[in-house]
């Protein structure tokens, strides 16, 4: 078999609400063969990887893929179960897997979750899929895989690059609270909340960290200098930047002493308790290869304690000891850390609570000043340190001692905090007891550093002790209780006029004086502005509304294309919109029929908040038929239908079971509840309307005043925001109207036999007469769906011009033209057709093609050609909100 391609989905998607990536093998010579075609496959698998034996698969219980395997299964499901199982042993905990059919013999997509916070496109998926492939064929062809050394290389790939523990702890939190979290690439950075509410938090540092307050912590003397001008107990010393200099501070100030880097960090090169000059001598020229300036200071006896100050809250201490072992007395030293560093619970620097024992030349060294060698046994029960300093990042230890803190040691910490600045902060300490008063004498108790990036680990799983939940205190320092991370999020989606809708919506928001950030296939937009220029209907798009700080409110569109590929660009919405859902992308990204449309569509009503709004096309039996998906129906939606009639049988029904409805009656957009309807404005004060001839502008009218209601807007508003919603300045490309002397243009984005038959019948509407269509679609439709579009521009205009985009999407030259004008021809074999070369040229033809006051309708792919030309023409944009003469 082999790996055809791998994509990654970041967002909710349609498998599972998590991060999947999505594998494409073909299985080649395996295809059509299953588990029981290999007699003793399971028994030589099993035995490799003893945890298969505990997957559920369908079964739903343990054993489940065991059974599957004796029934017979294909190899793309065996190498599924495979990479998860291979991914466990490398802690990496995930567990949604299926394997589905990817539409020819032998071809499978294997859906593998993702952890939340991985990168994007992270190497490691791939590397375990492909472990597993090899892992598979190499038990088919009779060998027996090796599999502890990849194993291993992966381990240690995915600790350099998952969330550190603090970091993790931090995005566990947030989201126990609700807070949207996205991780920023590889880094220990976190974006939390959307819009307005966005805050950052790299470690335990937050974009409210002081800068001052970071430059002075990380200056030891010049921490020392602050807190000692404050009258808080520092030990005495000064900075050195040679060995001499190093061995006058010791007879200067008197032993012992503490020797180590100015600017080094997590114990690095830190000796302590030294009195004999040619030990300080040898501590100078260690710590200088870290620094070249080395801080001597006296050294204060007693325990080292490190205290988690959060705003003006001490919320945890922790009492540090060095790194040891306990004798049983049989083992060596070295066995002894050896069998320390069989805990899972120790990695490689941060990525677990505990940190790795070792024996190097500090640990060789402080074993020879005792007597003692890594032969040495221990007696039973014998504690063996291994190192003088008590940092967790050389292996040490934490206690928790939090509510054995003294009062007198909470209002120090509390002072020290506040005296370098800090919004979160570590302070080390040294004092005999933590549980009593401090010493009356000056040199009984010492503030020994402050860090304004604590690690959070010693707190979160103490060696000793109970845990504190110190990443929700800061989470709540962030976001105190009760204070919002969100914006307003309304997601729409629908084959036709979800451009329209979103800009609708957005504009009526705007109504509301809030400053609203949307993404459409032109553009992410915030406020008036334009910010990025594309088609932003897709994740990225959404991230970057959400991701703006002046954003108070986001409309996002979201397409069949970016869920397919990348997942949604939230984790919950607290509006959908369905427009509507017709023949659309039928053949691209495997959707075959609109029943696939369907249900990738409905992914955005089922992604809402518990008790958020889905404003549905009653219009549309598919899209009406939403409201009772199980998956809409588990989060108890307010529905919100709208329809051109209040007569509609689907909005009859709601409004007996007193729900709310958005319709016409007597020509004037309605909301109905429980009883009472109460009037928004008349159709043809719509704008862009057509005098209310436009159907599908009604439509989308609805829809937005549905979802604008959701959030709160007022009905007057929304009846100012229709009025004004003129298409040139606020809908540019979608059925804008222009003249070129006697002639009028309308422009549209119709692109699918359902949008071309709605501008096709709004024409005869209004001007009573076949016009002339200058027509391009995109390559990227199937061809029967080209087709079909044609034969409805035939069924409408009797005079068509067909050119080419200059973006023929895959298709070669001339092939879009033949198949639009077959299409044409099948319809109305009397249609009249031109051919053009551009779109220059095509409107050229056209325009010599209509009479006086005839309408021309002018469908585009890209809009700014267009503007372009309309402009050298000299055209005037002229209003819609009333019927043409």
């Amino acid at each position: 078999m082999h790996l055809d391609h791998l994509r990654w989905l970041g967002g909710p998607n349609l498998y599972v609400s998590r991060p999947v990536a999505i594998a494409r093998l073909e299985l080649e010579e395996l295809t059509g063969r299953e588990t029981t075609d290999f007699p003793g496959f399971a028994d030589r698998l099993v035995p490799l990887l003893p945890g298969l034996t505990q997957h559920h698969c369908s079964a739903g219980r343990p054993g489940g893929l065991l059974e599957a395997m004796a029934r017979g299964t294909y190899f793309g499901h065996v190498t599924e179960h495979v990479t998860l199982e291979l991914s466990s042993m490398i802690g990496r905990e995930v567990f949604f897997g299926r394997t589905v059919w990817a539409g020819a013999p032998g071809r499978y997509d294997v859906i593998l979750e993702c952890p939340r916070d991985e990168p994007p496109e992270d190497p490691i998926v791939e590397r375990l899929l492909r472990l597993a492939m090899r892992t598979v064929t190499e038990l088919l062809a009779g060998g027996a895989p090796v599999l502890g050394p990849e194993v291993t290389a992966l381990a240690s790939a995915y600790g350099q690059t998952r969330l550190g523990v603090s970091t993790a702890a931090l995005a566990e939190a947030a989201r126990r609270r609700g807070i949207p979290v996205r991780r920023m690439g590889h880094l220990n950075l976190l974006q939390l909340g959307h819009g307005r509410y966005r805050r950052m938090v790299w470690a335990a540092m937050t974009d409210r960290t002081s800068a001052v307050g970071m430059e002075t912590a990380a200056d030891k003397m010049l921490t020392k200098r602050l807190l000692e001008e404050a009258g808080l107990p520092v030990p005495s010393g000064c900075i050195v930047t040679s060995a001499e200099e190093a061995v006058a501070v010791l007879a200067e100030i008197g032993g012992p002493v503490v020797v180590k880097p100015l600017s080094g960090h997590h114990g690095e090169m830190v000796s302590i308790e030294l009195s004999d000059p040619a030990e300080v001598s040898a501590a100078f020229r260690a710590a200088a290869t870290v620094c070249e300036e080395v801080l001597v200071e006296s050294y204060v006896p007693g325990r080292d304690h490190r205290v988690l100050v959060v705003g003006e809250q001490v919320v945890a201490a922790a009492e540090l000891s060095p790194a040891r072992v306990t004798g049983d007395g049989r083992s060596t030293i070295a066995g002894l850390v050896a069998r320390a560093n069989a805990d899972p619970a120790r990695g490689e620097g941060h990525d677990r609570p505990l940190t790795r024992l070792a024996l190097g030349d500090t640990e060789l060294a402080h074993l020879a000043g005792r007597g003692l060698s890594p032969g040495h046994v221990p007696a039973d029960g014998e504690t063996v340190t291994l190192r003088r300093n008590a940092n967790l990042s050389t292996g040490g230890t934490s206690k928790d001692v939090t509510d054995r803190m003294h009062p007198d040691v909470i209002r120090l910490c509390r002072r020290v905090a506040a005296t370098v600045g800090l919004d979160v902060c570590g302070i080390d300490l040294r004092l005999p007891d933590i549980g009593a008063p401090l010493p009356p004498e000056a040199s009984g108790v010492g503030v020994i550093e402050v860090n304004s990036s604590p690690g959070l680990r010693m707190h979160l799983a103490p060696y000793e002790g109970r845990s504190r939940d110190v990443a929700a205190d800061i989470i709540d320092q962030m976001y105190p209780p009760g204070a919002t991370a969100r914006v307003p999020l309304v997601a729409v989606t629908g084959t036709n006029g979800k451009t329209t809708t979103v800009r609708m919506v957005a504009h009526l928001l705007g109504q509301d004086g809030r400053q609203v950030g949307m993404s459409t296939t032109e553009g992410v937009y915030v406020g008036n502005e334009l910010i990025y220029k594309a088609d932003a209907s897709g994740p990225r798009s959404a991230q970057m509304v959400l991701g703006n700080r002046t954003v108070e409110a986001a409309v996002l569109e979201t397409a069949r294309g970016g869920i397919v590929r990348r997942g949604l660009g939230y984790d919950r919405a607290d509006v959908a919109v369905i427009t509507n859902i017709t023949d659309d992308h039928l053949g691209v990204d495997d959707i075959d029929t609109v029943e696939d449309l369907v249900e990738i569509k409905a992914l955005v009503a089922e992604e809402i908040r518990p008790g958020g709004h889905i404003v549905l096309n009653a219009d549309d039996p598919r899209v009406a038929g939403f409201a009772d998906r199980p998956a809409v129906r588990r989060r108890k939606p307010v529905v919100r239908y709208f329809a051109q009639s209040g007569t509609n049988e689907v909005v009859s029904r709601h409004l007996r079971a007193e729900g709310v409805a958005y319709f016409v009656e007597d020509g004037w957009l309605v909301e109905a509840e429980s009883g009472r309807t109460r009037a928004l404005l008349p159709i043809g004060d719509v704008a862009g309307s057509f005098g209310g001839k436009a159907d599908y502008m009604v439509a989308n009218a609805l829809a937005a005043a549905a979802a604008a209601r959701a959030l709160g807007v007022s009905m007057s508003l929304v009846a100012r925001g229709l009025q004004t919603f003129d298409p040139h300045r606020c809908n540019p490309g979608r059925s804008c109207s222009f003249r070129v002397e006697e002639t009028p243009i309308i422009v549209d984005y119709a692109h699918n036999p359902a949008a071309v038959a709605a501008v096709g019948g709004l024409l005869r509407r209004v001007w009573g007469r076949d016009g002339v269509a200058t027509v391009t679609l995109p390559g990227d439709r199937c061809d029967d769906l080209v087709m079909e579009t044609a034969r409805e521009v035939a069924r409408a205009f009797d005079r068509v011009v067909v050119y080419e985009d200059e973006d023929l999407r895959g298709r070669r030259a001339g092939e879009m033209t033949r198949l639009i004008i077959d299409g044409l021809t099948q319809e109305r074999p009397d249609v009249r057709i031109r051919t053009a070369g551009d779109l220059k040229d095509a409107v050229g033809i056209a325009l010599g093609l209509t009479t006086p006051g005839e309408p021309l309708l002018l469908l585009y792919e890209k809009l700014q050609p267009v503007a372009d030309l309309l402009q050298t023409l000299g055209a005037a944009p002229t209003p819609t909100s009333e019927t043409p003469r």
